[in-house]
């Protein structure tokens, strides 16, 4: 395992705040996923519940806005870059294609899409989301065993 963390980066990682509202948020946002993927197959299948599953985007795209932007003070205090640090860069671009894929829903809705091409365009957008998803979960085990093996070093 390569690591990751300087000491100090690892320590400001395991105190910092911020690590903690992510702690939080990824979980929620992944549950805010799973349902809204469920409506949004949902109404492009069968054409029922559009409007159940609009909210379920809006809910969705909101909670991504909000890791996003509490992750980039997070990357800041760990890292001293808001964005793309190098520690951090291709979790950074999977990040930034899943907020422009997911952000592409009001662009279709302004243009006038079809309730169904809105819900495939918001499958799409819920496929770069995962692929992201896996890098932070890929990011957290590596991390984990840092920390693990740092404990190990000092006991």
């Amino acid at each position: 395992m390569t690591l990751q963390y300087t000491p100090e980066q690892l320590r400001l990682r395991d105190t910092s705040i911020w690590t903690k509202v992510q702690a939080v948020l990824a979980p929620t946002q992944f549950i805010a996923f799973i349902v809204s993927m469920i409506l949004v197959y949902r109404a492009w299948q069968s054409g029922a519940g559009y409007d159940v599953a609009n909210v379920s985007i809006l809910i969705k795209i909101s909670l991504l806005w909000a890791i996003t932007l509490t992750g980039m003070i997070w990357e800041k205090e760990i890292f001293g870059h808001y964005f793309l640090a190098k520690e951090f860069f291709w979790e950074d671009v999977g990040n930034a294609v899943a907020i422009v894929t997911h952000n592409v829903y009001f662009l279709v809705r302004w243009w006038g899409w079809s309730d169904d091409a809105v819900m495939a365009t918001m499958l799409c957008a819920y496929a770069t989301y995962l692929i992201n998803c896996a890098q932070f979960i890929r990011r957290g085990i590596m991390a984990g065993q840092q920390r693990r093996l740092a404990r190990q070093e000092q006991g």
